[in-house]
């Protein structure tokens, strides 16, 4: 039986990776495929075309679930860079729920903030995202500008690549494409090639993609670096997240838990809560790494009501 590493999806194809380089077109026994990019899969050669006849422990699975489907981005991932620019303005909560997501699958998450040269709106934007470094989130700036040979924090952000496969996710217009261009000068003539072999020679925007940045391994057994792009996204439900446990992927929040005076405290309304006394009710004030910020306090209570209607 042969193996290989998932490189691309779109729908019920995939693209394999071979040890030696080459590639293939692998479609799933069955109706529903299962693997998505960065599964090591056994597969059947059928004529100059594949068939996926399973997918290999995973490590982890950085996946999003609303009450219709279920969104599977990647497998065996190291990290998950959360690209925010300046402008336009990021949404907190997506940023938030992207963070939980990788927290429940005990994924190292990095927020990267895109346009640092835009002065006034990336300070504001750096402020807000105060209440992140002080739960202990890598944050980094991030400049995508013509010159990449002197491009120190693009330097940085590779730095933070180096022998890690690494899922890049972001809102649209956060300048995703520009970083993947940037770090892999040829992504968009391998994105071409990936296109034409899953859609029958049609040039169609794969799903998800892996690219490797600098050279591949020379075996499955030796360390690359790997970056892999994902569509953007609007919405990112959390309804595989069970109520109970929210909290604990909200490092702010949890920390304080222990101070709670009931075992079942949901950190809302409760008397004795560690939670609700460590809250700053002043919006404006400079906040301290044990204060809860007042806009997570209100993004966890709307996804604890959410989660609480499951239909499941």
């Amino acid at each position: 039986m042969n193996t290989g590493l998932v490189v691309a999806t779109h729908g019920r194809h995939c693209v394999v990776e071979l040890d030696d380089g080459m590639r293939i077109l692998c479609h799933p026994r069955g109706k529903k495929s299962q693997s998505v990019v960065g599964d090591r899969v056994r597969w059947q050669a059928a004529a100059d075309e594949g068939t996926i006849e399973s997918v290999l422990e995973r490590k982890n699975l950085f996946y999003r679930r609303d009450e219709v489907r279920t969104k599977s981005f990647a497998a065996n991932l190291d990290q998950v860079f959360i690209l925010l620019a300046a402008e336009p303005e990021f949404s907190e909560t997506q940023l938030s729920r992207a963070l939980i997501a990788a927290e429940a699958e005990h994924i190292k998450p990095l927020i990267v903030l895109n346009k640092s040269d835009l002065q006034v709106p990336f300070a504001q934007a750096w402020h807000r995202l105060a209440a992140y470094r002080n739960m202990g989130y890598t944050v980094l700036p991030l400049e995508l500008n013509s010159s990449q040979a002197d491009n120190l924090s693009l330097q940085r952000l590779q730095t933070e690549l180096n022998g890690k496969t690494t899922l890049i996710l972001g809102p649209s217009g956060a300048g995703k494409s520009t970083l993947v261009n940037a770090l892999v000068p040829n992504a968009r003539a391998l994105t071409g090639e990936i296109s034409q072999a899953l859609n029958s020679g049609k040039h169609t925007t794969t799903s998800t993609s892996l690219y490797w940045v600098g050279d591949r391994p020379a075996s499955a057994n030796d360390v690359g670096t790997a970056i892999i792009d994902s569509p953007g996204f609007q919405e990112f439900g959390l309804q595989h997240i069970p109520q109970n446990q929210l909290v604990s992927c909200m490092p702010d929040l949890k920390q304080h838990v222990q101070n709670c005076k009931f075992y079942n405290c949901t950190h809302l309304h409760e008397p004795g809560c560690g939670v609700l006394s460590a809250l700053q009710i002043d919006e404006s004030a400079e906040l301290l790494a044990t204060e809860v910020s007042p806009r997570r306090h209100r993004i966890y209570t709307q996804l604890f009501e959410e989660l609480g209607q499951q239909r499941w």
